[in-house]
């Protein structure tokens, strides 16, 4: 495998290269809400990376904005990630659940799938990639 190839691809898969790097400020914590979420989308030439954060109290996780199902983002037009209870995570293209904690889904239309993770963490008050 060449260089090049050997760069795109991590453990069989493509790598993203919008995918921010380790370390990367996504935003001050108090702008997430808790409960809350709050997504982000990153661009370098043709590649999109998009990525959300799910604050509760001092937990804080990140996930990769697709339904593992379908593909599309979360989302969905209104921009909301969470149910109106903020208790689960909601698939707007198919009212698909998923559980805060580790992603995984709860209902929905498949069985055995969870979120993919995008590892972040609070540094010196921000939320920054991992």
């Amino acid at each position: 495998m060449a260089g090049g190839d050997r760069r795109r691809r991590q453990r069989g898969r493509a790598v993203n290269p919008a995918r921010p790097a380790p370390g990367t400020v996504l935003c001050p914590l108090d702008e997430v809400a808790s409960p809350g979420a709050r997504g982000f989308r990153f661009r370098v030439e043709d590649a999109v990376f998009a990525g959300f954060v799910v604050r509760r109290g001092e937990t804080l996780v990140g996930y990769v904005d697709s339904c593992p199902h379908a593909g599309w983002p979360l989302a969905g037009p209104n921009g909301r990630f969470l149910t109106r209870e903020n208790d689960l995570i909601l698939c707007a293209g198919h009212a698909a659940l998923f559980r805060i904690e580790d992603g995984a889904m709860v209902a929905g239309p498949c069985q055995n799938v969870a979120l993919t993770p995008w590892p972040v963490r609070v540094e010196g008050g921000s939320i920054v990639t991992a």
